[in-house]
Formats: C-alpha cells, structure tokens, sequence
C-alpha cells in the first residue's frame, strides 16, 4: 500500500507513458479487440531498433501495463487494463479538439483517421466528432 497522493501517482503513470515509441506500442494494443499485439508488429509500428523497444516495453511491464507472454519464438503483449486504451482515446479526442481551430493540412488530417480506434469505448464518441469537426473546418477553410 502506497502513502504517496494520487496526483503522484497519476504522474508516475503519464511519465511512465510519456515517449512516442511507448504510446504508439500502446495504440497498436489498444486497437486490436485482444489488446494485444505481438513484438514484430509493435517493431514495424514504432520503426524502433529492437533493443530500444525491447527497453521500452520493459518500462511498460514494470509499471504494470503491459503484460508478455510467449509461443515458440513469438513475444506478444497486451495491456493489463483496458482502461489504457480509454485513456489513450480520451487523450487523442482532447488534441484532436484542440487542433480543430488551427488549418490542418490534408496529410494531417488523413493522420489522424488511420490511428487506431477502439471500439465500444465511450471516448471513441467524443473522437468520432472531434474528427469530424476537424473535417468540416478544413472543408470550409478550403
């Protein structure tokens, strides 16, 4: 049991979180209806040297995120929570959001629409409309 505040706590979690490497792995997992997905993918994903992700998968692990598991010479990993994947949604809704009023080129936008979604999740709502807010802005910009 832990005496530090939640604030603390939370920081702890979004440090832990906090390089692209990390968070791409993360919305690949989050994506799959498993969330899961296994080394290779999260290699070709993250374009990171297998060492790099090797360490940053280790960071993830050890703070209780992600979990591995192996088959023969296949490591895939899931996240312990899917509540991560929420979370991720919510805070890509919220950039999304704030990147409404600014001019989004084609190729950002187009950005945007191919990263992952969860299904089912509630916050997938709030992106779904934040995205096509950010549509309809580039359309009367352009």
């Amino acid at each position: 049991m832990t005496t530090k505040p939640l604030y603390e706590i939370k920081a702890g979690l979004f440090k832990t979180m906090a390089h692209p490497a990390r968070l791409a792995a993360l919305e690949v997992m989050a994506a799959d209806p498993d969330y899961s997905a296994p080394v290779t993918t999260l290699l070709e994903v993250t374009g990171a040297e297998p060492s790099a992700l090797s360490q940053h998968l280790a960071v993830l692990k050890r703070a209780g995120i992600v979990q591995s598991s192996r088959s023969g010479n296949a490591v895939v990993y899931r996240l312990t929570e899917p509540l991560i994947a929420e979370l991720l949604v919510v805070a890509r809704a919220f950039l999304v959001s704030q990147l409404v009023g600014r001019h989004l080129d084609d190729k950002t936008l187009a950005a945007l629409h191919r990263l992952p979604t969860v299904p089912g999740a509630d916050s997938q709502m709030v992106l779904d409309r934040a995205l096509a807010d950010a549509d309809a802005h580039a359309d009367s910009d352009g």
